[in-house]
């Protein structure tokens, strides 16, 4: 198996595990929190990966599988499915559409990866840069939902803030 496919399957596969860890110890209050106004908390991200993973990358990568063009994706416009409540539900809805994601990328062959579409928005793509995307999508969503869990902690760290500099939303104005 090709190293891209190896290192895509590893990343992918890790994030339900991490999102129903998170959803299943951590309070509300500190989950809905976002880190400053108009930023996404850690529940909004999760919300967006579940998204994510019901109507962009598999649908992409079936695109690029049948050799057809890529849509765009707006995901200000894309909404989790309503049923969805609690960030339990949220979390294992998307281990399920990511289990089943999993199983599709098995069928990627190395000589696919260099399949191309076209992208409204940015012209010819391979394959093996949407699967590169699709790994960092995912660790960079989950590394900004755990930033937001980090601010409370941060500001109150007292005379240890400095360390923490590099993590802040936004330093406060003194």
């Amino acid at each position: 198996m090709n190293a891209l496919l190896e290192h895509v399957q590893a990343v992918l596969s890790t994030t339900p595990e991490r999102w129903q860890r998170l959803v299943s110890t951590l309070p509300i209050d500190l989950l809905t929190r976002p880190p400053v106004a108009g930023e996404w908390s850690a529940l909004n991200c999760l919300q967006h990966l579940l998204d994510s993973e019901r109507l962009l990358f598999p649908v992409r990568l079936h695109a690029f599988l049948a050799g057809q063009d890529l849509d765009d994706f707006d995901p200000n416009q894309q909404h989790a499915a309503p049923d969805l409540q609690t960030p339990e539900q949220l979390a294992a809805a998307f281990a399920r559409y990511r289990q089943e994601s999993l199983v599709l990328l098995k069928q990627v062959k190395d000589d696919d990866l260099g399949r191309t579409a076209q992208h409204p928005k940015l012209g010819t793509v391979t394959l093996a840069e949407m699967l590169h995307t699709w790994a960092a999508h995912d660790l960079m969503h989950t590394v900004q939902a755990e930033r937001a869990l980090m601010q409370p902690f941060m500001l109150g760290s007292g005379g240890w803030r400095p360390f923490f500099r590099d993590h802040e939303s936004a330093v406060p104005k003194e």
